[in-house]
């Protein structure tokens, strides 16, 4: 079987799986008992917290371990809004209607509790965030309080202008939320002004996810920068008390070793290029034999591992399981959290026409990703989509 899906950048790698195995045999004690053997338990904890600072350069003091992407950054955005001076409204958040669900379905809960009240920015038709339009608001009266913009999207891989919002955000004095799940261990980061020569994010709060650099799933982290205020939504000891709850510590030690292998991996940009050289190739090939696909967003800079292709006149239910029977396993826009292979919001909300989007499949490449896999990968799309539409002209 390919996997061309969220599967590609999502599988565990070796030394996750021999971190958490050695967890569950050997370092099973709770980490917050003050026997010896709990604190040795702690100890490896603290040493994943560093591995996984390391990675997004940051202090390990400064991340926070969760459960998910997800608690991540509901724990951002409820807990820096709650922290906020209470008003005679709630506080303004922006954001876009692009960002991944975990963004968006916080925000409209939120909103219909009367927690915040949220401003949706305005994107162009590649999904690109009007830093143009989130100025104006940064200086208007009601300004928003937080912004929440992602790094990289999670069905188009579309880079978004993070530095210019995070310079807008930090003259405004809002508070800055970054969705770096589909960044983080795929491209070289740093949260701290001061580091490695990596991009610099200068923001309040960066959410990342263990298992999009191969750790398992089940694992998030929030890097909160000090002097941040944010008030908890789940109180305990834990975490310095910013998150209670026993630590999942398999968890926690596999995204420490999968963050100690990306950060090797990182150094060598000509695999990443390769990788990039890859999706480009793929595409190329697919586009040149089905006439009149596309690639959503293909005009704005992209992540390396994430091509959307929309497919006119098919369905991406029927593409997707034609593809699953001849081997190779892809996915239609953020299907993954819902099941639903209804048009994707995201692409929706870029303006792109429903017919496409109803035809619209995202294919995942990972590290591992290889030049004949990618031609295999190319040769059956191509296969799958003469056939479906052979078949519709017959029913026509």
């Amino acid at each position: 079987m390919l996997y061309l899906d969220s599967n590609a950048t999502t599988k565990p790698c070796d030394a996750a799986i021999a971190a958490a195995e050695g967890a569950m045999r050997e370092a099973w004690q709770n980490p917050s008992s003050v026997h010896r053997a709990g604190q040795g338990v702690r100890a490896k904890v603290e040493l994943a917290r560093a591995a996984v600072a390391n990675l997004i350069g940051a202090k390990p003091r400064d991340v926070v371990f969760t459960s998910s992407g997800t608690e991540s950054v509901h724990l951002a955005i409820r807990g820096a809004v709650a922290a906020m001076p209470k008003g005679e409204r709630p506080p303004l958040v922006a954001s876009t209607l692009v960002e991944h669900s975990a963004v968006r379905e916080v925000l409209k809960d939120m909103e219909s509790r009367g927690e915040a009240r949220v401003l949706w920015l305005p994107i162009d038709v590649n999904g690109v965030v009007d830093t143009a339009a989130l100025a104006r608001a940064l200086a208007s009266d009601d300004k928003p309080a937080v912004v929440s913009v992602q790094w990289a999207n999670n069905e188009t891989g579309v880079i978004q202008p993070v530095d210019e919002v995070a310079r807008l955000c930090r003259a405004a004095g809002a508070v800055f939320h970054c969705d770096s799940v589909q960044w983080a261990g795929k491209e070289p980061m740093r949260v701290e002004p001061s580091g490695p020569d990596a991009a610099f994010l200068d923001a309040n709060l960066v959410s990342i996810s263990a298992h999009k650099f191969h750790g398992l799933k089940g694992t998030g982290a929030l890097y909160i920068r000090r002097g941040t205020r944010l008030r908890t939504s789940m109180p305990g000891t834990q975490e310095l008390g910013r998150r209670g709850g026993t630590e999942n510590v398999p968890g926690i030690l596999a995204a420490g070793a999968a963050a100690e292998e990306a950060s090797q991996w990182l150094t060598d940009a000509n695999a990443r290029e390769k990788l990039r050289d890859l999706r480009d190739r793929f595409e190329r090939t697919v586009l040149a034999a089905a006439q009149g696909s596309v690639v959503n967003s293909g005009g704005a800079p992209r992540l390396w591992n994430t091509s959307n292709i929309a497919f006119p006149k098919l369905e991406a239910e029927a593409i997707l399981l034609a593809l699953s029977e001849r081997g190779l396993c892809a996915s239609a826009g953020a299907a993954c959290a819902s099941g639903s292979l209804e048009p994707s919001p995201v692409l929706l909300a870029m303006g792109i026409d429903p017919k496409l989007a109803h035809g619209s499949v995202r294919f995942s490449l990972s590290k591992w990703t290889t030049e004949q896999q990618i031609d295999e990968a190319a040769a059956l799309v191509i296969r799958c989509v003469e056939s479906l539409r052979a078949s519709t002209a017959a029913a026509v």
